[in-house]
């Protein structure tokens, strides 16, 4: 605070560097408590009275406690001048911000009060200008000086969380104490007084898996090899608690939805060892056979599969593309197929991840193979003649039934169904 340094003047504004509760007790405590107006020069700390000895006004800042609500206005401090007799003819008037209205006084003993709850998070200060007049003339007996009433904090604010809920994301297997995001809440309480707004943040819910930095609020990973496939979704609530974290303190929560995000520590994995297949022997090349799937419970491109044929005495006869819509491999036929020259293949299917991750490479191999058996379908095929053409004589007088020749014809089929000619 500032404090004019002009006029020798004889009267005093006597401070008080304490918090009162009601009128009663803080008059008592006043009349107790005039310092001296006349001592040498002291650079007092805050709450102290500061002696000038060629200055009037004594004066330091006035301190109201907030939300006070006792049945009796608060005093705040007195004004006295040395000047005054006590036979009422000096008059005190104050003026500035909130005088009148907030802050009055009584112009015959210089009592200042507060006639209403004040709430330091709205103001924390105000400014007032204390003066000595002559009550009759109205003369001013002191220059003005000015002095500040601090409104003092209580704890009636409690800790709030910038958001009502949170989203992270954290890699599955992600190392013990691996950051996955920082929650921060706030105190309109003073920082500066006090433990009021001082956080201490702690995890209600969402143990063991997850802690907390009690002073920076950051959220980390507490079990090592949290696995997405067993559980992919977490739900923590953490609680942000002013006064250091001491009881009394007043608490504020926020909700932190974790999801674990894949890694592909999962190599794909066949369902069974054999898959049988079967095919007719009329079937076309490009003609879909069936299909074979590799289970991988890795989500997007750690999920991938690729199929190959890798061995067989198929090879040659069919092939194996990938639909990465379904991540089948589907088996089709590559060449014309002979049942009565071979009844039944087999091929060796691979199944492997297309991104491998390096990090878990020892859960690996990731890819696994299995047999695919495909038994080739006789088809009722037409008869084959023996010769493609016959030429038969016959003379022009021959009798009517006469055996001019024979045609043969066989069956391809295993069945050897019976022929007729026509």
């Amino acid at each position: 605070p500032k404090m004019k340094e002009d006029n020798c003047l004889h009267a005093a504004l006597i401070c008080l560097g304490m918090l009162y509760y009601s009128h009663a007790i803080t008059t008592e405590k006043l009349n107790h408590a005039r310092p001296s107006l006349h001592g040498h020069h002291e650079k007092g700390k805050e709450g102290q009275v500061l002696h000038r000895s060629k200055r009037g006004w004594v004066w330091n800042q006035f301190f109201v406690i907030e939300e006070y609500t006792g049945p009796d206005p608060v005093l705040v401090g007195r004004l006295h001048s040395d000047i005054d007799s006590g036979d009422g003819n000096i008059k005190y008037i104050l003026s500035g911000e909130g005088a009148g209205i907030i802050f009055v006084i009584d112009d015959k003993s210089g009592n200042i009060h507060a006639t209403k709850t004040l709430d330091r998070e709205e103001r924390a200060q105000y400014t007032l200008t204390a003066q000595a007049v002559d009550r009759n003339t109205n003369r001013p007996l002191e220059p003005p000086s000015e002095f500040i009433v601090k409104v003092q904090d209580i704890n009636d604010n409690p800790p709030e969380f910038l958001h009502e809920n949170y989203h992270a994301n954290v890699p599955e297997r992600s190392n013990v104490g691996t950051s996955v995001i920082q929650v921060t809440a706030s105190d309109a309480d003073d920082p500066t007084y006090g433990n009021s707004a001082k956080l201490v943040y702690s995890i209600l819910e969402g143990q063991p898996y997850f802690s907390v930095e009690a002073q920076t609020g950051i959220i980390r990973t507490a079990l090592p090899n949290m696995d997405r496939e067993a559980k992919e979704e977490y739900h923590v609530v953490i609680q942000a608690k002013d006064m250091g974290g001491h009881m009394g303190g007043l608490s504020g929560t926020t909700k932190v939805t974790i999801t674990l995000t894949d890694v592909n520590d999962n190599p794909p994995k066949f369902p069974q060892s054999v898959y049988q297949m079967s095919v007719s022997e009329a079937a076309v090349p490009g003609e879909e056979v069936g299909r074979v799937k590799a289970k991988d419970p890795d989500i997007g491109e750690n999920g991938l599969v690729v199929y190959n044929i890798i061995d067989g005495d198929g090879m040659d006869m069919f092939e194996i593309t990938t639909d990465y819509e379904t991540q089948e491999g589907v088996v089709k036929l590559k060449k014309l197929l002979d049942f009565e020259t071979k009844k039944s293949y087999s091929l060796k299917v691979e199944a492997a991840n297309v991104h491998i991750d390096p990090k878990f490479i020892s859960n690996g191999p990731f890819k696994d193979t299995v047999t695919v058996k495909i038994s080739v379908e006789d088809a009722d095929e037409p008869p084959v003649f023996l010769k493609p053409s016959y030429i038969f004589e016959v003379q022009e007088n021959a009798a009517s039934g006469t055996v001019v020749g024979k045609v043969h014809a066989k069956d391809p089929d295993a069945a050897n169904s019976a022929i007729r000619y026509a």
